[in-house]
């Protein structure tokens, strides 16, 4: 990872106190406008920030992985759905199936996705920061700090809008 991402990222651990007392306040208010406000710094994220830079994602998360994710990444791989399945993945403690070993087998040295357009819908989605009714996701996104720059970034951010409001 490059220096302006790792920055980015301890920027936003060191924010994290602050981002959980926001988060709490954001939980109990509802604003109308947090969707809004999220998919406008989802999108100034995105703008200054290449994943392919980065790849943490891939290397650290373990994904949850559905029946659909395991036959659309067999197919793409020319696999039998239980080939794939008995040699990639296990089932976790919360009963969902994630990848045996991180990181990735899919991830490449140059943080390319050898199954981009089949890759499973959590990783399609990461880092959550663009859906709707994003008062549900406040938790896994305290979690996502940690490895997410564009995360820390629009944490921080947020945190900076509202403390503007309040």
């Amino acid at each position: 990872m490059n220096s302006v991402l790792q920055k980015l990222l301890e920027e936003g651990i060191r924010h994290l106190p602050e981002t959980r007392k926001l988060f709490t306040q954001l939980k109990k208010r509802r604003p109308a406008d947090l969707d809004s406000v999220m998919a406008d710094l989802h999108e100034k994220a995105f703008r200054q920030i290449d994943c392919l830079i980065c790849g943490n994602c891939c290397r650290s998360l373990g994904p949850r992985i559905t029946d659909r994710d395991i036959t659309r990444m067999a197919k793409a791989i020319r696999q039998k759905p239980s080939t794939l399945t008995d040699s990639l993945l296990q089932i976790d403690d919360d009963g969902d199936y994630v990848f045996k070993s991180m990181p990735c087998a899919f991830f490449g040295s140059d943080n390319y996705c050898a199954i981009y357009e089949n890759r499973p819908q959590a990783c399609a989605t990461y880092p959550h920061t663009n859906r709707r009714r994003f008062v549900q996701l406040l938790d896994i996104t305290l979690l996502n700090v940690r490895t997410c720059p564009a995360v820390a970034f629009i944490t921080v951010e947020l945190s900076r809008h509202y403390s503007l409001r309040q």
